[in-house]
């Protein structure tokens, strides 16, 4: 860039971990704010919505969108950023894949409302909530005159390019200082690759992974609580459910690094459109039984929540996307989403 370019960055559903970690490229944030101008990022800048309306369309050069979409506001966000911004990047698994929030997909609106206020019908929602009136969110009300309105709460976590056309993706929860700053690098340098690209490696978290990998024959998975595993042999090997085979690259395989197994936050590799399909058929094959029980058996001994292992960052952007949605009158009747700290047992596929 010839003049110092300008620089978009917003927080929809998601944690603020994305925010935290672009300080981690340390001192090049001193070569960022040589190269541009912060015109709106509500965590830092007290830059109101209003002035981003009134700016023309496409004067911000680059907008980093972390979170998946899960209000209305957050949808209009997205569309006005979209407007605004000449490059869009999904910033984060959130934005990408729908990240942890998309899991509220097992469920709908009225069954979170329900759990979250404590107005189930048998009194089993979060117990540490005094709703004894049974107020919930409402989207507009009229009191004293006043006309006051709240976000819509949607039934369905989508991911950022489900409401807009976004052109890159930096995948990672969050994504790391050094893929940060090679997206950065070419942004300024104008090398960006092929508009709607994942900025980064095309290969899997295996291929980062410096664990000796031989033939995988598994006869149990084990959580990591109940095995101290071997610091050099591949997690997978040892019983433990690594992501590393269906996750892109692009972290430096730092979970597997500290003996604790993938966890999928990059995403699916290149050339994979399911990454929990994809996680299933290489759980799949190394299973070392050939016998429908057994196999039953490891499976359910082993891998108790299902979407939760294989669906943890990813199911908004899935071919699944979510459960389905039923009628008011059969929502009594289906599971409900459990109170933080409550056990749980096998999730609901």
């Amino acid at each position: 860039m010839s003049e110092k370019g300008k620089l978009a960055i917003y927080w929809a559903a998601s944690c603020g971990g994305c925010e935290i970690s672009i300080l981690a490229i340390n001192e090049k944030l001193l070569d960022v704010a040589g190269a541009f101008d912060i015109v709106f990022c509500p965590c830092i800048v007290d830059t109101k919505v209003r002035d981003v309306e009134k700016m023309p369309d496409a004067s911000i050069d680059v907008c980093l969108f972390n979170g998946a979409i899960r209000t209305s506001e957050q949808e209009y966000m997205a569309r006005l950023l979209r407007q605004k911004s000449k490059v869009l990047v999904a910033f984060g698994a959130c934005a990408q894949e729908g990240g942890i929030p998309g899991q509220a997909n097992l469920h709908n609106r009225q069954q979170i409302f329900e759990t979250v206020y404590n107005t189930t019908p048998d009194g089993s929602g979060t117990p540490s909530t005094d709703n004894p009136q049974r107020h919930v969110p409402m989207p507009e009300l009229r009191v004293n005159g006043f006309h006051l309105t709240l976000p819509v709460f949607y039934d369905t976590v989508r991911t950022l390019a489900q409401t807009v056309p976004v052109d890159y993706f930096l995948p990672g929860c969050p994504p790391e200082a050094p893929r940060i700053w090679e997206a950065i690098v070419a942004i300024l340098e104008g090398k960006l690759p092929p508009a709607g690209a994942v900025i980064g490696p095309k290969t899997t978290c295996c291929d980062e992974c410096p664990r000796t990998r031989g033939e995988k024959k598994i006869k149990k998975f084990r959580r990591i609580w109940e095995v101290n595993p071997d610091p050099d042999t591949c997690l997978l090997e040892q019983g433990l459910i690594c992501c590393g085979p269906a996750t892109r690259a692009g972290c430096g395989a730092r979970c597997p690094q500290v003996n604790s197994p993938c966890i999928g936050c990059y995403g699916p590799n290149e050339g994979v459109e399911d990454q929990g399909a994809r996680l299933v058929a290489a759980l799949a094959s190394v299973i070392d039984s050939s016998d429908p029980q057994e196999i039953e058996r490891i499976i359910q001994e082993g891998i108790p929540d299902p979407v939760g292992m294989f669906y943890r960052f990813s199911l908004a952007g899935s071919l699944l996307r979510r459960a389905a949605l039923v009628p008011d009158e059969l929502r009594h009747e289906l599971p409900r989403p459990r109170p933080a700290g409550a056990a749980t047992a096998r999730s609901a596929s």
